[in-house]
């Protein structure tokens, strides 16, 4: 049954840095695309980032370029969103998502749609950009 945990989420000053991990298990990890989505207060979800498994491809929501960086170690089946400058706007929940190996190279990444259902996304974790 695949896992996907994320860790990493906190309190954090505008422009300051945070790290997300998340962590997975239960299915082949480097044959599938690993998409980090968030979802502010009151509104809905969207997608933050992605990255392929077979070569790495990443894309970006346009509001995060240059800001936040995706990157996957497949030795420790884990999936890392280093982001830098955070602004209060960043604040919300973050979900990593499994889809197939094609949707980080073939389609936006970043569309919920193109990723498996609720048994493929992790319980998420809480950012908060605030002074």
């Amino acid at each position: 049954q695949p896992q996907l945990v994320e860790s990493g989420g906190g309190l954090v000053q505008p422009g300051g840095s945070l790290t997300l991990s998340c962590a997975a298990a239960g299915f082949t990890f480097d044959d599938y695309t690993i998409g980090w989505f968030r979802q502010a207060p009151g509104k809905e979800r969207e997608g933050v980032s992605c990255i392929n498994g077979v070569r790495d491809d990443t894309k970006y929501r346009d509001s995060v370029k240059g800001r936040f960086t995706i990157s996957r170690d497949d030795a420790k089946k884990t999936v890392y969103l280093h982001m830098v400058s955070l602004k209060p706007e960043d604040t919300g929940v973050y979900f990593c998502a499994l889809a197939p190996p094609t949707v980080c190279v073939m389609t936006d990444g970043l569309t919920e749609g193109w990723y498996f259902g609720d048994g493929y996304w992790g319980k998420g974790t809480r950012i908060t950009v605030s002074s």
